[in-house]
């Protein structure tokens, strides 16, 4: 035990150690995993309609010119590496599929829809907003059609800057690896504003855009190097694959691609709820004993765990912590209230009682 108390308090001291350590247990007190499985399943329902209406949009648009349809299909289908694939080898089997247009449609805002509604409720999981003061089923469902909305501008910008590089390449011009990496650090911060601009859009509470900016960034490295995973994967492991084999591959493969990007997507979310409500350092032994003196972090933790199952807005919630806090070094003196949730809802503060 005293090793451990070492430990704990080497921990709380090193903000390279508390900090990362608060992200996981916040995480882990969220059901990070869940959260991230719920974005992946409505994410692989929506994938393949949202691709298939993508493709059949630029076949028609794009008909008069069938090499730069295929130049600008290569480039968006080359955001995901897994299925893109399979489109691109089988565009011809629903190029002016008035069908597949239809289906691609109705599919896509299906799970769409469903991927903004998984997200929503992550954010405003993560984010402790009380269920009262979260938006109805309408007003949500309206954000997530915006949301869909940057999804797809999102997905058209970073398509043009690929198609940039290539158009350059295919008219002989000579493109070092300056403008490459360039292109790729666009992309970057182009993915990581799409998740501040989601961010702000689809959670209920006031999230201030400086804890953001450096988690989202975060986010967006991780992504990209999914990306070039993704297509590792299928260049190696795929390539020359039996029907059979590669169909169950490309499956697999698809849900764990998009189970990775869910998880980057909560743990960005996660890490920037953390630096801006200062829930760390966090005590060791929290999530494996109650014989642990809980930090000013785990009282403000739990305090927004329980206020933010309120349902109702006059509904008064009470969290009473018995024993002594542990001390800590630096914290500001007389902080016994906690301050109110969006909507103005309310608890008694994890004061130190009993």
């Amino acid at each position: 035990m005293e090793v451990l108390h070492r430990l704990d308090g080497f921990q709380r001291r090193h903000h390279w150690v508390g900090m990362p350590l608060g992200v996981v247990y916040k995480f882990a007190d969220d059901q990070g995993m869940y959260l991230a499985a719920l974005i992946a399943y409505y994410g692989f329902l929506s994938l393949f309609p949202l691709l298939l209406l993508l493709v059949s949009t630029l076949a028609g648009l794009l008909q008069n010119d069938p090499a730069f349809r295929q130049q600008v299909l290569n480039s968006a289908l080359g955001k995901f590496p897994v299925l893109g694939d399979q489109l691109r080898e089988n565009i011809h089997s629903f190029h002016r599929n008035g069908l597949a247009l239809a289906a691609g449609v109705v599919g896509s805002l299906y799970g769409g829809l469903g991927v903004a509604q998984a997200v929503q409720h992550a954010l405003n999981k993560i984010w402790a907003v009380p269920r009262h003061a979260r938006p109805n089923p309408l007003l949500s469902r309206l954000r997530g059609l915006v949301f869909i909305g940057l999804l797809v501008l999102g997905l058209l910008a970073t398509t043009g800057l690929s198609v940039g590089v290539s158009s350059a390449q295919s008219l002989g011009l000579r493109v070092g690896d300056g403008p490459r990496v360039g292109a790729a650090l666009a992309v970057v911060l182009l993915n990581a504003a799409l998740l501040v601009l989601t961010v702000r859009l689809l959670t209920r509470a006031d999230v201030g855009l400086r804890c953001l900016w450096g988690p989202a960034v975060g986010g967006a490295c991780a992504w990209q190097g999914l990306q070039w995973g993704g297509a590792y994967y299928v260049r190696h492991f795929l390539n020359g694959a039996g029907a059979t084999y590669g169909m169950f591959g490309i499956v697999l493969g698809l849900l764990a691609w998009l189970y990775l990007g869910a998880l980057v997507f909560v743990l960005t979310v996660e890490t920037a709820s953390v630096r801006a409500r200062r829930l760390w350092p966090r005590s060791l032994l929290t999530p494996f004993t109650d014989d642990v003196r809980l930090s000013h972090a785990d009282r403000r933790a739990y305090w927004s765990y329980a206020v933010a199952e309120s349902f109702k807005g006059f509904q008064k919630i009470t969290v009473e912590f018995h024993g002594k806090p542990f001390p800590e070094r630096n914290r500001p003196g007389g902080e016994t209230t906690a301050p109110p949730g969006p909507g103005g809802a309310r608890g008694v503060a994890p004061g130190e009682r009993g």
